[in-house]
């Protein structure tokens, strides 16, 4: 049986790990080796990153809101509890906007919550 010769495939294979780790630093992106490594290392990052941002930015809007209600004298754990007690289904994001961008509208939120509780 003759023999096959595989060089075209695993150029081509090299190449695209290459193609992928453009625009890394030294030999970071011109060897085959650390360029894979690379590459794989910077998908995993990324991976892990796209989960992690989702809990920063909660506990943005969790400081936000916080700290948005703290002059009406309600703490962010009552007014949650208000929240839900009012039947109230605004997420934290809209809240946190709403709080900075629509301070009127925010304080007749607050003054439903702190009826509720009261």
């Amino acid at each position: 049986m003759p023999r096959v010769k595989t060089g075209p495939y695993t150029r081509k294979r090299r190449k695209k790990w290459l193609k992928y780790a453009k625009g890394y630093w030294g030999g970071k992106h011109r060897l085959y080796k650390t360029a894979r490594l690379q590459v794989m290392k910077a998908w995993l990052s990324a991976y892990r990153e796209r989960k992690r941002k989702k809990r920063v930015f909660r506990r943005l809007w969790i400081t936000r809101l916080n700290a948005a209600l703290r002059p009406y004298g309600i703490t962010y754990s009552k007014f949650i509890n208000g929240l839900k007690l009012a039947n109230i289904s605004l997420n934290r994001k809209v809240l946190s906007e709403m709080a900075i961008n629509n301070p009127q509208e925010f304080e007749k939120i607050v003054e439903l919550v702190k009826a509720k509780l009261n």
